[in-house]
């Protein structure tokens, strides 16, 4: 989704319908704010968490995920006045970008891995769903507004002072799987070949167990030493494979 909302949110104690997406309206209703900098907190968030997932001819692929209470959910990954939105390689590191695939899940169709193995270890952002089918979830409701997705495909940074990644309110994608949620994946050529390649904070929004909204301001992720898996596109192909929906440089 292409455009802009007019963010901040002034009152972060007001319920505010900011935006009208495909699967529903998205709402924040802000409590306190805390700023967490790696380290569990009580409540619905506990933490970031940047894990090398595979290593590979494109680099190290890491995923970021939201770590939270049983029953917890997130719906928006947010940038405002109390804090940016900010993902950026560090250590001489760079990005890796498939040709084939994009910046968010909704680009990544997982149909074509057979055929460009190197697609499965692009770098992209998401809430729960991995691919474009929606895996594990079956369907992708991923949107966004006032992201510059443009500026990270030409080798620059995510980054947004007044805007948001998000899937609708309700939407099953964005629910723990084992107390986590998937943000995204990152995967870095050169660099020291460790996580802190990959440096950056999140604003964070979502709901815990009992349907109440929590927040967390100025989050980031600290060093992982959770081994490398097998990779997930080992998942069955969907019957028919869908058209790649962008180009960009390889």
């Amino acid at each position: 989704m292409q455009g802009f909302v007019s963010l901040p949110f002034p009152n972060p104690s007001e319920k505010k319908d900011i935006l009208d997406m495909n699967h529903g309206k998205f709402f924040v209703a802000a409590a306190s704010s805390l700023l967490v900098t790696g380290a569990a907190t009580a409540g619905a968030f506990q933490s970031l968490s940047m894990e090398l997932f595979n290593t590979s001819d494109q680099g190290k692929s890491y995923r970021l995920f939201a770590n939270l209470e049983i029953g917890a959910r997130v719906d928006a990954v947010f940038a405002d006045v109390r804090g940016d939105i900010s993902i950026s390689a560090a250590n001489g590191a760079s990005f890796y970008h498939n040709a084939n695939g994009g910046p968010t899940s909704q680009d990544i169709n997982s149909n074509f891995f057979p055929f460009v193995p190197s697609m499965e270890w692009d770098s992209y952002v998401s809430i729960g769903a991995l691919y474009q089918n929606g895996a594990p979830f079956g369907e992708n409701s991923f949107a966004s507004v006032g992201i510059d997705w443009d500026q990270w495909e030409s080798g620059g940074d995510i980054f947004s002072s007044q805007g948001l990644w998000n899937t609708g309110p309700d939407h099953v994608m964005g629910e723990e799987v084992g107390g986590q949620v998937f943000l995204g994946q990152f995967t870095m050529v050169g660099g020291v070949g460790d996580v802190s390649d990959v440096v950056g904070h999140l604003n964070i929004f979502g709901k815990d167990a009992d349907g109440n909204t929590w927040e967390e301001i100025g989050v980031t992720w600290m060093e992982s030493t959770t081994p490398a898996v097998p990779g997930v596109g080992a998942l069955a192909p969907l019957a028919c494979i869908g058209l790649v929906r962008r180009r960009r440089r390889g």
